[in-house]
């Protein structure tokens, strides 16, 4: 059956349609209240040669379907077989970021508290997520002073012989060790974070009173001060403190977008409590799918900016490109505002506030402001994305501060990255294996601070001993030193080196450290403690190159160390391994001539100056003897 052919047997039922090429793969995934007549309208618009539809229908050999019971289904079965197939056609988000979680691991002995992108179903309590991005780390890090509950990867459900430095510095109750502390401490202390968590700072406020004065009645004073310390954070905070999962009736999120010579910028406000708190951008580039060739059905909206008609070439359709956007980011999002401002209208926008709202358990309103103030937000974050379009299209070299948040933003760190050591393993074959160390600091590479190591302890092919071997050594001096630690720690390679490297700051008690690697091949990067959620960055991020750059020059430093070595240990046997010639003799001999080469092409009588004559007569035979081999015998 052809696939003109199969559109005329199609249902009229709501469902999910996936159109395939010759090689099966799916090109594009779309929904239908009426599966018949939408999939008909292919036909329709590609005889009216509209661009995307006719190369979609042109590639388009095959059609599979998937009924459905109504249209809210439709809408979530096409937003996870986009997620999942990531069809041509389709508008993809491929910027998949999102904002942070606090996690509190209850299912555990000694539960820890962290920061997540990513929720799961793992019996852990979740709280955010948080605006902007680095107040997860903020709160993380006053539970950790306040609360003393570790984020470490420190296994808890044994007990260790010594505990690591956060212990020592009073930012953590030591669970790891046993006789620190007790498990009623420990569930009074998780209890306290829980209630900070959630924003029920009157009942901690009453508990953490009732406990000192309890405290400083039974005379233990150290007990009640840390008490009244918490409670004095406690109400510093309260007032700053600004987690999400509590509705407002003002939360928005305000899009505009600006379109331009085939690339596509998107900015999203987001707006919580009345205030504009943070800022997301979205870029696509390339993207002759999304153009219509009736330029006239294109009107300007408020919040989208376009170039002038005379140069801006055939149009887009807006509208298609917010219906994906927004079904991708918000349908199986565990927090949506509740008002969410597009800059033009799309077919099933309707369906789409329904199917939020259901979720929500509250309406949703997703709304194309006309005027007032609500237009004027959808305008300024028009403008916004015409500023960032200009700087990622024209704009090659971005502010070293604008990539200093982002890398903190793509790798989760607690704040702006100040400095990052790189570490890369260099041998061939197990022989002569070398380390480096090179240091990016305040946006470029610091030289003076590089670092060679010479692996001491690992014999043969090891680089995952190597590797833990020069982190150790390199992070203990710092330690005894009282160094700073780097903003990020950054392996060349995959998760064995990552891993590697991680033992070797858990041995040192390091245990908070950031850490990742980049894997050469794949250019994805892991970050220690979420393997299973590899950073992939878009290939023209300045985040990817800026670590690209630092792991190349860490992989050239290595190699260079490398030859290096080589050279001296082939320089060293070359010589030595002449009868006569000792340490000594060699040692001579180089500084005279200069170079092994130069000693190779001497003369007997030159070497015979810097040497005994039956030594320089040795060395000049062992040269020339295999040269004076291959001479061809003369005939009898």
């Amino acid at each position: 059956m052809d696939l003109i052919e199969k559109i005329r047997t199609l249902p009229t039922q709501p469902g999910v349609y996936l159109y395939k090429n010759a090689e099966g793969e799916v090109i594009y995934v779309g929904k239908a209240k009426n599966l018949r007549s939408r999939v008909r309208s292919y036909l329709l618009s590609a005889s009216q040669a509209n661009a995307k539809t006719g190369s979609l229908m042109r590639e388009a050999v095959d059609l599979d379907y998937i009924l459905v019971a109504n249209e809210h289904e439709a809408l979530a079965l096409e937003n996870n077989l986009i997620k999942q197939r990531k069809p041509r056609f389709n508008i993809l988000l491929r910027d998949d970021k999102t904002y942070p979680f606090v996690k509190l691991t209850l299912n555990e002995r000694f539960p820890k508290v962290f920061v997540t992108r990513r929720l799961k179903k793992d019996g852990g309590a979740y709280y955010g997520p948080y605006f902007p991005g680095n107040l997860a780390y903020r709160v993380v890090e006053l539970i950790h002073r306040s609360f003393l509950l570790p984020s470490c990867k420190v296994d808890l459900n044994r007990y260790h012989p010594r505990a690591c430095l956060q212990y020592y510095i009073h930012r953590c109750l030591g669970p790891c060790v046993e006789g620190l502390t007790t498990p009623e401490s420990y569930r009074q202390a998780v209890r306290d974070a829980q209630l900070f968590l959630e924003g029920r700072q009157a009942e901690l406020e009453r508990s953490l009173t009732q406990r000192m004065m309890a405290a400083a009645e039974a005379e233990q004073f150290e007990a009640a001060a840390r008490l009244r310390d918490q409670l004095t954070t406690v109400h510093q905070l309260q007032e700053k403190q600004r987690i999400a999962t509590v509705e407002h009736d003002d939360d928005a999120d305000v899009f505009g977008y600006h379109f331009e010579s085939g690339s596509l910028a998107v900015n999203l406000f987001h707006v919580r409590n009345g205030k504009i708190v943070d800022r997301r951008e979205f870029f696509w580039e390339d993207v002759p799918e999304l153009l219509e060739s009736l330029a006239a059905e294109q009107s300007f909206e408020p919040g989208g900016t376009l170039p002038d008609a005379a140069s801006a070439g055939p149009l887009f359709n807006a509208g298609q490109v917010f219906s994906a956007l927004l079904k991708q980011l918000y349908i199986d999002q565990p927090y949506v505002p509740r008002t969410i401002l597009v800059p033009v209208d799309f077919d099933d926008r309707d369906a789409l506030a329904a199917l939020l709202s259901e979720r929500a358990n509250h309406k949703i309103e997703l709304a194309v402001p006309q005027r007032g103030e609500k237009r004027s937000l959808v305008d300024l974050a028009g403008q916004n994305a015409k500023q960032s379009y200009t700087q990622r299209f024209r704009v090659l070299e971005p502010s070293r501060k604008a990539i200093q948040e982002a890398l903190a933003d793509a790798l989760m760190l607690p704040e702006n990255p100040k400095r990052i050591e790189c570490f890369d393993i260099s041998h061939i074959q197990g022989a002569e294996t070398v380390a480096s160390m090179v240091v990016w600091e305040d946006g470029k590479m610091n030289k003076s601070e590089y670092r060679k190591f010479k692996v001491m302890t690992v014999l043969g092919v090891d680089d995952f001993a190597s590797m833990r071997e020069v982190v150790h050594r390199r992070y203990k001096r710092v330690k005894e030193e009282h160094q700073p630690m780097p903003s990020l720690v950054l392996i060349d390679g995959g998760l064995g080196q990552l891993h590697a490297a991680a033992d070797a700051l858990e041995e040192l008690g390091l245990t908070s450290q950031p850490l990742a690697s980049i894997a050469k091949k794949e250019e994805v990067i892991y970050l220690y403690g979420s393997e299973d959620e590899p950073v992939v960055l878009d290939r023209r991020s300045p985040v990817l190159h800026l670590v690209q750059l630092i792991r190349d020059e860490s992989h050239r430093f290595a190699v260079g160390y490398h030859r290096q070595r080589r050279a001296m240990r082939d320089r060293a046997s070359a010589l030595l391994d002449i009868p006569g010639v000792g340490a000594l003799t060699r040692q001579r001999l180089l500084a005279h001539f200069g170079s092994l080469r130069d000693v190779q092409q001497a003369t007997a009588d030159s070497l015979a100056a810097v040497v005994p004559r039956k030594t320089a007569e040795s060395i000049w035979k062992h040269f020339h003897q295999a040269e004076n081999q291959t001479e061809p015998t003369p005939l009898p």
